[in-house]
């Protein structure tokens, strides 16, 4: 089931860079992401209802607590740096640039997480480099 969820996390990552691009037309790239953030945030409490999860809040701890707010930060400095760049460039460039965010994340889970860096994984890593630069060139 986690593969779909992730086909479907792509396909709506696409869908957003497309919306975004046209929809930043004309709007301050900081404006456009506070906006993005409170359609986010509205949706996501709407889902924590929809499924009755609302009680789990005082069971996170102190620890599940500091790594959440800072994936928060790092996701908010993301999205701002990532309109900013659409706003500036092509989204056809911009998107590859972004997900180096893959490689990235491979060589962070292997330092941090301890998870193996196996020969596939360097190879793909290698592929998504190469694939980069040729888009982006």
């Amino acid at each position: 089931m986690w593969f779909v969820f992730a086909l479907l996390s792509a396909l709506f990552a696409a869908a957003t860079s497309i919306l975004a691009k046209v929809g930043i037309e004309g709007v301050p790239s900081n404006l456009a992401t506070a906006l993005r953030t409170v359609v986010v945030l509205a949706m996501s409490w709407v889902m924590v209802f929809v499924t009755k999860q609302q009680g789990g809040i005082s069971a996170i701890t102190p620890k599940s607590w500091l790594f959440l707010i800072l994936s928060g930060l790092a996701t908010g400095a993301s999205w701002l740096c990532y309109y900013r760049a659409i706003q500036l460039g092509e989204v056809s460039k911009v998107v590859p640039i972004d997900k180096l965010s893959v490689i990235f994340t491979l060589v962070l889970a292997f330092v941090f997480l301890h998870e193996k860096m196996t020969l596939k994984s360097v190879v793909g890593c290698a592929l998504i480099g190469t694939g980069t630069l040729l888009m982006v060139l």
